[in-house]
């Protein structure tokens, strides 16, 4: 796990394979982030699945699984949090509902 911290509070955790391969990425933080950025070659599977019929359009968490993706955001105002993962990634041994 390598974890980056802003000096607005908002903290990014990245988790790795033993080969340094990011299967996940979780943040904390006063506002939501860039999820391009944090998603990179991912946002557009993002997006699409967002935009479908299926998302749910009402205010509270969001959890979006396109494929193999897996994000799960929520919160309110100075209070965001989410993580990003790819199901097929994880390495054996370690669970989803522990990546936080």
């Amino acid at each position: 796990m390598h974890e980056l911290r802003s000096p607005t509070g908002a903290v990014v955790r990245e988790f790795a394979t033993s080969s340094g391969k990011i299967f996940a990425v979780t943040w904390h933080g006063p506002w939501p982030p860039d999820l391009q950025h944090l998603l990179g070659t991912h946002f557009a599977e993002f997006q699409q699945a967002v935009q479908s019929p299926n998302a749910r359009a009402a205010h509270g968490p969001l959890t979006i699984q396109q494929g193999n993706l897996v994000v799960e955001l929520g919160g309110h105002m100075r209070d965001f949090a989410g993580r990003a993962y790819l199901s097929d990634q994880v390495p054996a041994g370690v669970r989803a509902e522990g990546i936080h």
